[in-house]
């Protein structure tokens, strides 16, 4: 999936959040945060929730990165 939460883990970092925090306190599943570790799809719920976590719009948590094409260079 040619997305990426390192701007999310930057801004967690910048609030004092910790990923453990993400499923102790803000009850989000852990699989939701392995799959944000490992820049995986989630849902728009889980951006919203982050969103409100965090008090920011999606493009502050999580960017586009587009693959590069097979046989293009």
């Amino acid at each position: 999936m040619p997305v990426s939460y390192a701007k999310l883990f930057e801004r967690m970092a910048q609030k004092g959040i910790k990923k453990i925090d993400l499923r102790n306190t803000y009850k989000i599943n852990p699989k939701t945060v392995d799959s944000l570790v490992n820049n995986r799809s989630v849902t728009v719920d889980t951006i919203i929730q982050l969103c409100e976590i965090l008090d920011c719009q999606p493009g502050d948590i999580m960017e586009y990165v587009k693959e590069p094409v097979a046989g293009v260079q």
